[in-house]
């Protein structure tokens, strides 16, 4: 495929995954559910980084976290925004080295794979935790106890509990649609 026009078809796939992304939290936001929503965006983060690339992955994970604050349907404080852009974007990185490695390697090994996302769930979950828990919340001017409570669960345990649910999801999804779509 010429360069111009694999440029074209990463940045229109980025955009399908960004909007689908986009679509779930808007669909499952009324349900109040972190552990639907969380477990969909990070299967969605993760289908982008292994059908896509780092590219497509990396943008997904950055912008996506922009994009539901604005339409209300991500964490009521902006300053918490760019956490979960950080964490998301974590996620996406120890994710596409995974794959990179067991493609270098010629590996199909199943436990490689899932040994590597289990570190990129828990790089995610502990950036998030330290990061939003630890550092974020006790600075944000206005915020009441009650909030902090909930934050601060919102921000622990439930995170890698979605995003090995996302993962395992990933895992399974993937190579059905790689062989459906040719997304390289």
């Amino acid at each position: 495929m010429k360069q111009k026009n694999r440029k074209v078809l990463v940045l229109a796939q980025t955009a399908v995954m960004l909007a689908m992304l986009i679509g779930v939290q808007f669909a499952t936001s009324p349900l109040k559910n972190q552990f639907l929503t969380g477990s969909l965006v990070n299967l969605i983060l993760l289908i982008s980084v292994f059908l896509i690339g780092f590219g497509g992955g990396v943008t997904v994970a950055a912008v996506s976290p922009f994009l539901a604050f604005l339409f209300g349907m991500g964490p009521a404080f902006i300053q918490l925004v760019p956490f979960v852009a950080v964490g998301n974007m974590l996620l996406v990185c120890i994710a596409w080295f995974v794959r990179k490695y067991v493609m270098a390697k010629n590996v199909k090994d199943v436990l490689v794979t899932a040994a590597g996302l289990l570190a990129a769930c828990a790089a995610k979950f502990l950036f998030l935790w330290v990061g939003v828990v630890l550092i974020a919340l006790p600075l944000i001017p206005g915020i009441n106890e009650n909030q902090i409570t909930m934050l601060s669960l919102m921000f622990s345990w439930p995170q890698i509990v979605t995003a090995l649910i996302g993962s395992a999801l990933a895992m399974a999804i993937a190579p059905l649609l790689k062989k459906a779509v040719d997304f390289k």
